[in-house]
């Protein structure tokens, strides 16, 4: 009932006018429908502090904002001050965008990922950087009396950034970019160039050092493991930055739907608009019909092409008795899938792991 009471949040002319209201008329709905780690309370107070923090956010459609708070939730990041995810005003509606410490946050949980840290180089520091068949990185900031880390300003201007990811098993992986790479980045993000447009400053004018650190940690997550949430994370980041937007839904939020389409070869966030969707055909409609083949059949009603290797992996996932041992299944069969494959995988996850909540 929790489910449909929200999913009623998209009939507007029923439905409260400003997010704060809409938060407390759906709060006891919200607790039920959030992962059951999550305090409903603490949730509200942060998104209520982050939102009345700017008032840009008052005119995007509450409606918007709430889908966001809940995905936020949903993933595990609380939005605000602590900086693991921001609400962020664009065109009328509100976007959720991750922040650095949310994706390391996210990694970190993924199971295999011990430790995940990112710092940047300055001119006068020592940096070592040596790729090929033995890959090592060595930084040694510039030091003051004592030993202790000199200050920014004795060890100079940001000259690039790295990230460095801890598995389990105590082996590494890294990515480093210098500072006209990252540049290069930044002046391809639609935020950005909007805001030059506007002759406004940017959060790449006020905080350089941590977007520097979120696009070499971005960049790190791309190889490694990831858990749906850091995925999702991910996607959604992507699709801001693209300046398509995110158009969450409340529903797809509600049942963990979010999955924004992503041209795989160039990592372009591709307009939903713009992208065909087939009517369910009746047999896929059918419970015994799996989501592999029902994603295969063509619409011209010819014989489905079954990836066995995808029904094989949903199968392992069903067989999970423990959310831990789902995130493992998952996991191993994440890098195994692209495309809409791995967007069946991602649904079929979500799906297991909320039967097994209710059996909790």
């Amino acid at each position: 009932m929790a489910l449909q009471t929200l999913k009623n949040l998209n009939r507007a002319e029923s439905n409260p006018q400003t997010f704060p209201a809409m938060l407390e008329k759906f709060k006891g709905e919200i607790a039920r429908a959030l992962p059951k780690h999550i305090n409903p309370d603490r949730m509200a107070r942060i998104a209520l502090t982050a939102f009345r923090m700017n008032p840009k956010l008052a005119e995007c459609d509450p409606r918007s904002v709430f889908a966001a708070v809940v995905q936020s939730s949903q993933l595990g990041l609380e939005v605000g001050l602590m900086g693991e995810a921001h609400l962020v005003p664009f065109k009328g509606q509100c976007q959720l965008i991750p922040g650095y410490t949310g994706l390391m946050k996210l990694a970190r949980q993924s199971g295999l990922v011990q430790d995940i840290y990112a710092h940047e180089v300055r001119v006068n520091d020592k940096f070592t950087l040596k790729l090929g068949l033995e890959r090592s990185l060595e930084h040694e900031p510039l030091t003051g009396p004592g030993g202790f880390p000199a200050s920014d300003e004795e060890r100079g201007e940001v000259v690039g950034f790295y990230a460095v990811a801890v598995f389990k098993d105590g082996t590494r992986s890294f990515a480093a970019m210098s500072r006209k790479e990252v540049e290069r980045i930044r002046d391809n993000s639609r935020g950005y160039q909007v805001a030059k447009a506007a002759k406004k400053e940017s959060v790449w004018d006020t905080d350089f050092v941590a977007m520097g650190l979120k696009t070499v940690i971005r960049r790190l997550c791309k190889f490694l493991p990831k858990s749906p949430e850091l995925a999702t994370a991910l996607a959604l980041d992507a699709a801001a930055d693209s300046g398509k937007g995110q158009n969450l839904d409340v529903n797809d939020v509600i049942e963990g739907n979010y999955a924004p389409i992503i041209d795989h070869d160039t990592g372009e966030i591709l307009d939903p608009a713009t992208q065909e969707k087939p009517e369910p055909s009746e047999e896929a409609a059918k419970p015994q019909t799996s989501p592999a083949k029902a994603a295969a059949k063509p619409e011209t009603g010819g014989p489905a092409k079954v990836n066995p290797k995808l029904e094989a992996a949903i199968k392992t996932m069903e067989k999970a008795k423990t959310v831990d041992a789902l995130d493992e299944a998952y996991i191993r069969a994440e890098a195994e899938f692209e495309g809409a494959e791995i967007e069946i995988l991602m649904r079929e996850y979500r799906r297991i792991k909320a039967d097994l909540g209710s059996m909790i």
